[in-house]
């Protein structure tokens, strides 16, 4: 055109597409704007009937007067492809049908046509571009377009001369295109906190390293300094009297370790003062070795050794008395109670376990007038020993044989005798190593019995045994002790004018107390009147023809061996 306004040129479509697109009425002559889909119009328009083709014209020279004017639509102008960034190069233009001229010479203008079809979905990400016009590039408000570039025309047709495009306030929307006037992301600031994090890991690995090798020098080379360990002030060596080193500090002196051999054997145990004479208390089975010629050696706890013979022994109480002789400073042990004995008492155990001289143990007293014997390895019965026991769990090995058992106060209550060691049938120390060690139960003659016992043996070299005149029958297995049939030998079963006899018992009684405390066996009877003098009166519950008897005995006297 001619006066100043832009060319829009379409693409050209074929006659079949070219004929189905309508013909909008202008809004202005000669004046072609972009058209924008109408958002009301709900449904696509029908296509309309072919149209024939436009009839060529040429565009360099003027029509005459008399040549008719060409009727019909004029074709499409394709309109100029607007560059955007990042949007593919337009396509290559087509060269447009021939305008047709108006009367009064001048080119008429080309119908206004709709870039695409109007969408059905009136959604622009989900509508498709028209047949006969490529998508319109995105426009931006902000951003001015820039200068369409003109079409190249086919060869022979003459473009007309292009004005100046003004610049649209508004454009069309594309989803998917970032328009000129796009604002790119802001960029993704640094995290702090993954730069401290780094750098405390970094400052952890490298004190790791660092103290790493510092503690291997210090073990390998043994420190960096002089190595002065922490220790306590001298103190007092003073113990109270009434604790365990209190108690052990005044009885050590008066305890001694005993060697003896004799008649192929010999054997390990302990015994204690008893006075300034000389004498000593221990256990029989200790000394039994140099009962005929045998040798003792008694070694004192200062180290101090000294030969020792032998005073009295006897079996049945498993005590003997030796005695040393020119041995000065003597420390005698004192004698307590052992009726004032309680269970739970605490108790301090002094001896020579495997010939471990002046070994201390400490525990308590578990139990009183435990029924024990000891010895039988004879088989005759003469070498047996009956122990009415203080029970102790203060550890007794073998070695402690005839050392004292002492009480909180430091006095002689008991003279360790036997021990009950794990698996084993029988009791006693027997001194020589050839038992187990202590499990807890050890047995303790009660001092009472041994005073007795240890006058007798110093003042006539033989101790007497309470009696009651009876035999009784071992093999009975019922509960109590049952008087036998027959005595050994034949002889009657309860000795004629004897205390059992004057007190009314026969043959076949089963006695089942003494003083009111049960006996389950003829052990434990025995060992319940050996724990009395001779003369003692005892009351015995008795059990005749299925009635229940009590009858009063007074002891007798039996000479011990």
């Amino acid at each position: 055109m001619n006066d100043g306004k832009p060319n829009w040129w379409s693409r050209p479509s074929t006659p079949p597409e070219a004929a189905r697109i309508p013909t909008p009425s202008p809004a202005e002559e000669d004046d072609f704007p972009l058209q924008a889909p109408d958002p009301a119009e709900s449904a696509a328009p029908e296509p309309a009937a072919e149209a024939p083709a436009a009839p060529k014209v040429d565009m360099t020279k003027e029509p005459a007067a008399s040549e008719p004017v060409p009727t019909g639509p004029m074709p499409s102008v394709p309109a100029p492809a607007v560059p955007a960034p990042a949007a593919p190069a337009p396509a290559e233009p087509v060269a447009a049908a021939e305008p047709v001229p108006t009367p009064d010479g001048r080119p008429a203008p080309a119908e206004r046509r709709p870039l695409h079809e109007p969408d059905e979905y009136r959604t622009p990400p989900y509508g498709e571009p028209g047949p006969w016009a490529p998508a319109p590039p995105v426009q931006h408000p902000a951003a001015p377009v820039p200068a369409p570039q003109a079409a190249v025309p086919p060869q022979g047709a003459v473009p007309p001369p292009q004005g100046p495009v003004a610049p649209h306030a508004w454009g069309q929307y594309d989803p998917w295109g970032a328009g000129p006037g796009a604002v790119p992301p802001p960029a993704p600031k640094k995290s702090r906190r993954g730069l401290a994090l780094v750098g405390a890991l970094a400052f952890a690995l490298l004190t790791g390293v660092i103290g790493g090798g510092v503690g291997a020098y210090v073990e390998r080379n043994g420190g960096i300094g002089t190595v002065e360990l922490p220790q306590a002030e001298a103190g007092s060596a003073d113990r109270a009297p009434d604790s365990v080193a209190g108690i052990a500090a005044a009885a050590l002196p008066g305890v001694v370790t005993l060697h003896v051999s004799g008649g192929g054997s010999a054997g390990t145990g302990t015994g204690f003062v008893l006075d300034n004479r000389g004498h000593i208390l221990t256990n029989n089975h200790v000394v039994d070795a140099a009962a005929a010629s045998g040798d003792i050696t008694v070694t004192f706890s200062s180290g101090e050794t000294a030969s020792a013979k032998l005073i009295g022994k006897d079996t049945g109480y498993d005590l003997a008395v030796v005695q040393v002789a020119g041995v000065r400073g003597l420390k005698p042990l004192p004698l307590g109670n052992s009726d004032d004995v309680r269970v739970g008492d605490p108790v301090v155990a002094i001896g020579a376990p495997f010939d471990l001289s002046n070994t201390v143990t400490s525990g308590i007293i578990s139990a009183k007038e435990r029924p024990i014997t000891a010895g039988g390895e004879k088989g005759d019965g003469s070498d047996v020993s009956y122990v009415d026991a203080l029970q102790t769990d203060a550890p007794i090995n073998p070695g402690n044989s005839g050392g004292p058992l002492l009480d909180g106060k430091g006095r002689v209550i008991g003279i360790n005798s036997a021990i009950r060691a794990a698996g084993g049938s029988g009791d006693g120390d027997g001194g020589s190593g050839g038992q187990a060690g202590s499990i807890g139960l050890g047995f303790a003659i009660p001092v009472n019995q041994g005073k007795r016992v240890a006058e007798e043996l110093i003042n006539t070299g033989k101790a007497t045994h309470p009696v009651i005149g009876v035999s009784l029958d071992m093999q009975f297995n019922g509960d109590g002790a049952r008087v036998g049939d027959k005595g050994k030998d034949g002889t009657p079963s309860v000795t004629p004018d004897g205390p059992a006899a004057k007190a009314g018992l026969r043959p076949g009684d089963v006695i089942t107390k003494v003083d009111g405390q049960r006996v389950h066996n003829g052990e434990e009877l025995i060992v319940k009147i050996r724990a009395h003098r001779p003369g003692d009166a005892l009351a015995l519950t008795l059990t005749r023809d299925g009635k229940e008897l009590t009858r009063t005995v007074t002891l007798g006297s039996a000479q011990g061996t």
